[in-house]
């Protein structure tokens, strides 16, 4: 989305520098809608970047085995299938039967067999059961100390996803900043700066509660 909104933002750029800049009087106006257009991409990147942070950290926490049987568990397994390394959605269908059980159809039997293997080389400490026709995995239950264990893995994937949270808002203030230099107003700048903050609170409020939500799964027995 960035990438577009900047494409257009270049064209109309061109478009004003071509068949306007050359005329004095609209020159006060063509600065004023670059600076606009150049803000409003520093807060659409940044807006971009933290939203990606959040996926990151909704992929990297949805693999943590938080004792309740999930599909996403599985999200990292990839299978040969017909000599192309393919995610296991596009070989199987996933399902959970009851809260300690994931259970795997593939839709072909003959990949039965290498679903099992790849879900072992996955390292993930499931025990797959293979019948001849699916395949399931029983989820244990959690000791107290992998339940702390995984607490402590889910607080560093949070602190990363703040980190970067923090980067994207240093960087867009960054791009203010040299905006100001180039003839953006004091005014202009406060509100874009204050802008990214806002974002920086809201998608820092969405850690918590994704973090928040993490633990209280893997602490309910």
């Amino acid at each position: 989305m960035v990438e577009a909104n900047n494409f257009i933002r270049l064209l109309f750029q061109d478009f004003f520098y071509k068949f306007v800049a050359s005329d004095d009087k609209y020159t006060l106006t063509l600065n004023f809608f670059i600076m606009t257009e150049e803000v409003q991409f520093v807060i659409d990147e940044a807006k971009e970047k933290m939203s990606k942070a959040i996926s990151h950290l909704d992929n990297e926490l949805a693999t943590l085995r938080a004792g309740k049987a999930s599909p996403r568990m599985l999200d990292t397994v990839v299978v040969e299938y017909y000599g192309n390394p393919t995610p296991l959605t596009q070989v199987a269908n996933i399902g959970t039967p009851d809260a300690k059980t994931i259970a795997i159809q593939p839709w072909e039997k003959s990949m039965v067999g290498p679903i099992e293997r790849a879900i072992l080389n996955a390292n993930l400490g499931f025990t797959p059961m293979n019948n001849g026709e699916m395949i399931r995995i029983n989820i244990p239950a959690l000791t107290e100390e992998r339940r702390k264990s995984l607490v402590k893995q889910v607080n560093n994937e949070a602190e990363s996803a703040r980190v970067s949270i923090r980067t994207a808002r240093r960087d867009a203030n960054e791009e203010i900043k040299k905006l100001g230099k180039d003839g953006l107003s004091e005014d202009e700048a406060k509100k874009a700066e204050d802008e990214i903050q806002k974002l920086t609170d809201k998608y820092s409020e969405r850690v918590e509660q994704v973090v928040k939500a993490k633990e209280e799964e893997i602490m309910t027995i």
